[in-house]
């Protein structure tokens, strides 16, 4: 086993030992993870050894289905990678899920065995958690009824999740992706990730692409500023930071970060970033938010990692982007939805990504607008969704927005600078918003709230259930 990872091959096919080949092997006292202490390839070998025992032990098989229920960690790491090891299918159901939503999804994927810890949920903002993963036989458990190696369920922004199957070859051509992106982590750097691991990002870009690649993964402690900052001070080697916007917010506004030579840049994916985030980022740390775009049925898409061609993103090696009717469409030779039948979202060897943009033509690069249902009709007038989030997203006392559209009007809800309801701050909002939109445009009632809520990978909920009701929470003051 040498210190570099074996190329991966075209066209993508997925050995039967394409976990050992491509995410295992490596020098046994090679740095490889660190979720608190740092483990060693051979540590990790030895570890998904023992949880591949458990899994058989509990009846999984080449062919079958497990359903991962576990915080992030090394012992999450383990199984996983044990349940692929085993030939399985693996369904990643978020920890953070109460017992009744994993019923649900139990018994809407029927798995073979759930796989849960022994030990208690991880305490808010920790980063990682100390698990003991003990897998369960479930009665009625179905196999695979597809070779998909990976199920996931949709962060469930806008409605209920969907169901959403990748191939192992599939996940070793996004791993060929990144490795030939220049500007991402190579081996003799490292990632401090922030992103889920349940979820594609920190899943695939984070988790997989770091043991492939050879770049040590740290999880820091806790998702605070001064956990984050603390764990990319903790090592002198080149470090990128991976998360989602709203981490880039958190770190952006700290006070009084310390010198940190070794950070190289930061890389969000997930949702657009608003206006002035970039900027004020680089201001902050003197280093690029680099941004990716990318869906969970297909992983990274496009990348801008210098942060130079926004509002732009060139897309990734082999992806086939066009614009059809202002949406983007990705060529995807298989629907990556398992048992649905929906012409609306894939069809003719073609994804439907529901996301409005634009591709060069002459350069091939993508520009993302926002969610294709985002345009509305007030009166007989067309309303773009996306600009009116956007302008209030720019102005200077707004922290974040959201915009909706329910029961034939505009809504806004968003945080801003000074809290409390009637601050200046919000006056200002107001007056903003008469000045830079038209009446027809201008939402209706508009939400002043602590926090806006997000969805378990740190997405910002569009449901508009989920925004009333923290509306209502917040009191009456809080909307007007």
């Amino acid at each position: 086993m040498t210190g570099s990872p074996s190329p991966i091959p075209q066209p993508y096919e997925a050995p039967h030992d394409w976990v050992d080949r491509y995410l295992l092997a490596g020098p046994a006292d090679q740095e490889c993870l660190r979720f608190g202490a740092p483990v060693d390839r051979a540590a990790l070998r030895a570890l998904v050894a023992e949880q591949a025992a458990r899994l058989s032990a509990a009846g999984l098989r080449r062919g079958g289905t497990a359903a991962l229920r576990l915080a992030p960690s090394l012992g999450y790491t383990a199984a996983l990678l044990a349940c692929w090891q085993l030939g399985a299918q693996a369904v990643l159901l978020d920890h953070r899920l109460t017992d009744h939503e994993v019923a649900l999804a139990v018994e809407r994927l029927a798995p073979q065995v759930l796989v849960e810890s022994a030990h208690g949920p991880a305490a808010a903002m920790r980063g990682f958690a100390e698990t003991d993963p003990v897998p369960v036989a479930l009665p009625g458990g179905r196999p695979a009824a597809t070779g998909h190696a990976l199920v996931q369920l949709s962060s469930g922004s806008t409605g209920p999740a969907k169901v959403i199957a990748r191939t192992a070859a599939d996940l070793l051509r996004e791993l060929d992706c990144y490795a030939r992106l220049e500007a991402f982590p190579k081996a003799g750097e490292r990632v401090v990730l922030l992103s889920s691991v349940v979820h594609v990002l920190g899943l695939v870009g984070g988790l997989l692409n770091s043991l492939y690649a050879r770049v040590p993964l740290t999880v820091p402690a806790r998702m605070t500023t001064a956990g984050i900052l603390a764990a990319v001070a903790a090592d002198d080697r080149p470090t990128t930071v991976i998360g989602v916007p709203f981490h880039a917010e958190l770190l952006a506004g700290a006070a009084d970060p310390p010198p940190l030579p070794q950070l190289r840049r930061m890389i969000v994916a997930g949702e657009l970033v608003r206006p002035g985030l970039p900027a004020a980022f680089t201001g902050r740390y003197g280093v690029p938010l680099g941004t990716m775009y990318g869906m969970t049925e297909l992983g990274v898409i496009a990348t801008d990692l210098d942060g130079d061609l926004h509002p732009e993103a060139a897309p990734v090696h082999g992806m086939d982007l066009r614009e059809d009717g202002g949406e983007l469409h990705i060529a995807m030779a298989a629907s990556p939805y398992p048992g649905l039948t929906d012409p609306t979202r894939w069809s003719d060897g073609r994804l439907h990504t529901r996301d409005a943009g634009r591709v060069d033509p002459a350069t091939g690069r993508i520009t993302v607008l926002g969610r294709r249902d985002s345009q509305v009709s007030i009166g007989g007038l067309k309303v773009d969704l996306n600009e009116v989030e956007h302008t209030l997203a720019a102005l200077p006392e707004v922290r974040e927005a959201v915009v909706v559209f329910a029961d034939g009007a505009i809504e806004g809800y968003l945080t801003v600078e000074e809290s409390g309801p009637g601050g200046d701050a919000e006056a200002a909002v107001r007056a903003a918003l008469v000045r830079e939109l038209a009446a027809f445009k201008r939402p209706r009632q508009l939400s002043f709230l602590p926090a806006l809520p997000r969805t378990a990978t740190g997405k910002l909920v569009r449901d508009t259930a989920a925004l009333r009701a923290a509306s209502a929470a917040a009191g009456p003051a809080a909307a007007s």
